[in-house]
């Protein structure tokens, strides 16, 4: 593993307990450049590990919580007119920072969670005709409650696109109950492992590793598969294939390797597609999941040897 993302990990490690495998899949998602959808009951330590990845990897760090009041403006900002100066300023909103926690984002109106989309995917805001770029690197981590909670408002397929990966943390297993209970009194204060620059560097480094045609191949061909399943009505976009390809070009870099393999595509398949696909009314009568149609999907789809 790469040394320093593998300290990254261990500092994050000291605030959230029993949860290597998503802190080191988020992280993979911030040096892909890519947004990340957390969707799990309350409680579990989601805004806890957002806060630790935020320390560790020196952001700028900002958390709204979105309740139905929430306005695209808080999001974007707004302009307000200075009667001293006799001119409009620009009052930044939530989004002009490194990392941002949209808490609860199926809990607030569509038209604010389409504000926030839409900075996720331009990574800019325009309010009033005034085009502003947010801070680089820009990475939101969003909540969203299981489905069927009260208030909550359910995110179109559009919109979960825009996320890279969908991760649930779940609870914490006996061992990582225990030593949470027992630190909980001591508090941990985590300490910058990387800084601004180090990270962007590490962003360029992954957008620079080598793609064989032969993977390329097997990603359209697994596209494809996904689009033409029985057990599928709505199928992988081209978008989602790019998510894909960046995530598993990170995978690479964090295994020190200058290469992607076709264990990279098939590791994160799961995290990155399963959220983007829509089940047929035959898997659903079947009673079959996402991730049985994905696995049996890769299992008819030949992997290259590279």
């Amino acid at each position: 593993m790469n040394a320093q993302i593998s300290k990254v990990i261990d500092e994050i490690k000291k605030n959230i307990k029993g949860k290597d495998d998503v802190v080191t899949e988020i992280l993979l998602a911030v040096l892909a450049g890519g947004h990340i959808l957390l969707e799990d009951i309350p409680g579990v330590g989601k805004t806890t590990l957002a806060l630790s990845l935020s320390k560790a990897l020196s952001l700028d760090y900002k958390r709204v919580q979105f309740t139905p009041d929430v306005l695209p403006s808080d999001i974007t900002g707004f302009t307000m007119y200075n009667q001293k100066s006799m001119q409009f300023e620009f009052h930044p909103g939530s989004a002009m920072c490194n990392l941002l926690l949209a808490d609860e984002i199926n809990r607030t109106s569509p038209k604010t969670q389409s504000a926030l989309l839409e900075i996720m995917e331009e990574g800019r805001v325009t309010v009033d005709g005034v085009t502003h770029e947010v801070p680089s690197p820009f990475v939101v981590i969003a909540t969203q409650n299981p489905f069927g909670s009260a208030g909550t408002q359910r995110l179109p397929e559009s919109q979960l696109d825009r996320f890279m990966i969908r991760l649930s943390m779940g609870y914490p297993d006996h061992a990582a109950a225990l030593q949470i209970l027992r630190e909980e009194a001591e508090g941990t204060n985590l300490q910058a492992v990387l800084s601004l620059e180090e990270l962007r560097y590490m962003q360029q480094t992954v957008q620079s590793i080598y793609v064989d045609d032969s993977i390329y191949e097997f990603v359209v061909n697994f596209t494809e598969a996904t689009r033409n399943s029985d057990y599928i009505e709505l199928g992988l976009s081209p978008r989602g294939s790019k998510a894909l390809l960046r995530i598993a070009k990170a995978n690479a870099f964090l295994d020190a390797r200058n290469f992607v393999s076709a264990a990279d595509i098939v590791k994160q398949v799961f995290p990155v597609v399963s959220h983007r696909i829509v089940l047929s009314s035959k898997a659903k009568a079947k009673d079959v999941s996402a991730e049985q149609v994905l696995r049996n999907l890769l299992n008819e789809v030949r992997a290259p040897k590279i």
